[in-house]
């Protein structure tokens, strides 16, 4: 049974890339068993939140399974369940009923100042092994660097992620002749009758992301997509998102896990939760940029391929915490 004789908040600034913000939980238990979590992008009062309660949540408390701990924020719950799991010797994979050792991966590609460097960049990544490329594209660059990509790889597996950025539905009809697999994110959030729309007019599967199981409920009920696009650290907790995979599964739909930003540990708990039986489309851990990550070994693809770490317990890679302190805009210590 743990108990938490210690606990360390930082607050990252990313060196490198868009210079994004995480959030990296510590708890070390009193036979000085450690376990770490991660909360990408976390909301402006987070830190004031967990600085008050988060000791008196965990400080000495006994506790059966991280699902009894009611913290309501993924870097705590994470950390958690490493250290749960460390405490066990099972990876977080198997604990939370992972089936794959290794999983296929896709790489996404920003918008490019060109078709043709965009093209070339396609063409580095088909080199490296992978065979799935999602495009990330925008209203006004989206059917031509769609058919320049179509007509230099006709067999290529493609996938089109809209970033929420779309109102109406022609362009993506019309992205429709060219065979892509997967139309992620087309419409905002909760827009529930546009993705049905658009579902209902393309062959491609329309791609949903959600953050709680009662939206996701939402897109079942009008049969608006047919793929979850499931980001584990949008929820609260990963029983959550396991949940919202289980659902999801029952209801036929395909699950694409994604997760490429942070330090490692939630890309790393991405590929646990990709492990499981219903995450049946290749998985996206492959955001730039790899510097950041504070992991060993680094969490991401070979030649198209994530192995999924089954040797170690927990999260399955080591943290450089001496990187984390130097990184460390802020930090806490109960």
């Amino acid at each position: 049974m743990p108990r938490v004789r210690e606990l360390e908040v930082f607050r990252l600034v990313l060196p490198f890339g868009r210079k994004s913000e995480t959030l990296l939980v510590k708890l070390t238990d009193h036979g000085g068993m450690t376990g770490w979590g991660e909360s990408i992008s976390p909301q402006p009062k987070t830190w004031s939140r967990l600085e008050e309660t988060l000791g008196a949540l965990l400080i000495g408390v006994d506790w059966e399974h991280p699902d009894t701990v009611p913290s309501g924020d993924p870097a705590v719950d994470m950390a958690c369940w490493d250290l749960w799991t460390r405490m066990r010797g099972v990876p977080l994979a198997e604990a939370i009923g992972g089936t794959r050792t290794s999983l296929m991966a896709t790489v996404r590609l920003a918008p490019d100042p060109s078709v043709e460097s965009l093209v070339a960049r396609v063409n580095q990544q088909v080199c490296a092994g992978y065979g799935h490329v999602t495009l990330d594209i925008r209203p006004g660059w989206d059917v031509e660097p769609v058919r320049a990509v179509r007509l230099a790889y006709p067999a290529l597996t493609l996938a089109v992620d809209c970033g929420n950025a779309y109102t109406d539905l022609g362009q993506l009809v019309a992205l429709d002749s060219y065979g892509l697999e997967v139309i992620e994110r087309p419409f905002a959030v909760g827009d529930v009758h546009t993705h049905a729309s658009l579902q209902d007019q393309v062959s491609a599967s329309v791609a949903v992301e959600v953050a709680s199981t009662a939206q996701l409920d939402d897109y079942l009920t009008l049969r608006a997509a047919k793929v979850l696009l499931l980001r584990p650290n949008a929820f609260p907790s990963l029983t959550e998102a396991r949940r919202a995979h289980d659902r999801a599964a029952a209801a036929g739909l395909d699950i694409q896990c994604a997760g490429g930003q942070g330090a490692g540990l939630a890309r790393a708990a991405t590929v646990a939760v990709a492990s499981l039986p219903g995450c049946t489309l290749p998985c996206d851990v492959t955001q730039p940029p790899r510097q950041n990550q504070i992991v060993t070994p680094i969490v991401g693809a070979n030649a198209g391929v994530i192995a999924v770490p089954l040797t170690q317990s927990g999260l399955g890679h080591d943290i450089d915490e001496a990187r984390v302190r130097r990184l460390a805009k802020d930090a806490f210590h109960a």
